[in-house]
């Protein structure tokens, strides 16, 4: 099919790895002894589940060519993923991480080879033109020259009046380096609008001793309009123009997997956003994606049916700002 003509709703750039996960359910690696292979890396992930609720997505990430690379390249298009613009290079080999099945945060070791070669050149401008939402995250940033590219890539972006969004998922096991990571993430913000920093991801950004409030005006100070604070049990906090103005509670899920929630979360919430949502009716749809996926191991079934996601949501709300999903 030729995808040239069509608009893309989400374009992700940045890492696309294959993820090991641990058949046993365990907090550690030390206590895993199998894995089965999925496709991973939180870009990948948001353009599949993005894909899955009737969305256009695509990806730009490097992979090598060999086995790996062809998995991960026919699982996007399995789920009607873009696949123009990956760059499988011979040169190089693909990146494979191994996480253990959590319902906490996921122990995980990472094998980084090809993701972070990306080049600026290999991010072409007519795929950033197509997009509506031009999302990547702080791993992605972790490492030349794919850093250079995901913030040219911003940039470009930004000046064409789209949505930009970051994913703050900083870890000093993949970014060790405190000071430039800082450094980094404060250019990367100039060109963002949305953001949806996990509490978590807070503290390992600006450190432990905040109020989520305040975790929230930090947020802001950097640059995105918006900010989504999610809290875990807590709910999510929603916040425009450094003012908050909802919280959205959490609801009890038995929870299987933890894996790709935060992912789940910020394909449902970009999804319900360019649907014409206000941010915390997109809230509300990302919080019912996000507890489908807490209670699947491996990622979310391919049936969701994004009318009957916001009937809950409508249920939720009292009937109230109803608005159906429009065409894609």
């Amino acid at each position: 099919m030729d995808y040239s003509e069509q608009h893309l709703d989400v374009l992700t750039i940045g890492e696309m790895v294959v993820d090991f996960i641990s058949a046993e359910k365990t907090d550690t690696l030390s206590n895993a002894t199998s894995f089965r292979r999925y496709l991973g890396g939180s870009p990948a992930n948001i353009a599949v589940y993005v894909s899955k609720l009737g969305g256009r997505s695509a990806v730009i990430a490097k992979t090598g060519i060999g086995a790996f690379g062809k998995f991960l390249k026919s699982e996007l298009q399995r789920h009607g993923v873009v696949t123009d613009y990956l760059q499988m290079d011979h040169r190089t080999n693909t990146t494979v991480i191994f996480v253990s099945s959590t319902s906490t945060t996921p122990d995980f070791e990472e094998f980084r080879i090809g993701d972070y070669l990306l080049e600026s050149k290999e991010i072409p401008e007519e795929a950033i033109a197509r997009a509506k939402v031009v999302h990547s995250s702080t791993f992605a940033l972790s490492r030349e020259p794919c850093r250079s590219a995901v913030i040219e890539a911003f940039r470009k972006a930004q000046g064409m009046g789209k949505i930009v969004s970051l994913d703050p998922n900083y870890s000093r096991r993949v970014w060790p380096d405190y000071k430039e990571a800082q450094g980094v993430i404060r250019e990367a913000y100039k060109h963002v609008n949305v953001t949806k920093p996990s509490a978590d991801d807070a503290r390992r950004v600006f450190g432990p001793d905040y109020e989520p409030e305040q975790y929230i005006e930090m947020f802001h100070d950097l640059g995105p309009e918006t900010v989504i604070f999610t809290m875990g049990g807590e709910g999510n906090l929603v916040s425009e123009n450094g003012k908050i103005t909802a919280h959205v509670p959490a609801r009890p899920v038995d929870v299987v997997d933890a894996t790709g929630a935060g992912d789940s979360f910020w394909a449902g919430f970009l999804t319900a956003l360019l649907d014409g949502n206000e941010v915390e009716r997109s809230v509300l749809f990302a919080r019912e994606i996000v507890e489908r996926k807490l209670t699947t191991k491996g990622p979310l079934p391919a049936d969701i049916d994004r009318d009957e996601i916001y009937a809950c949501v409508d249920n939720e709300m009292g009937g109230k700002e109803k608005k159906k999903p429009q065409e894609s």
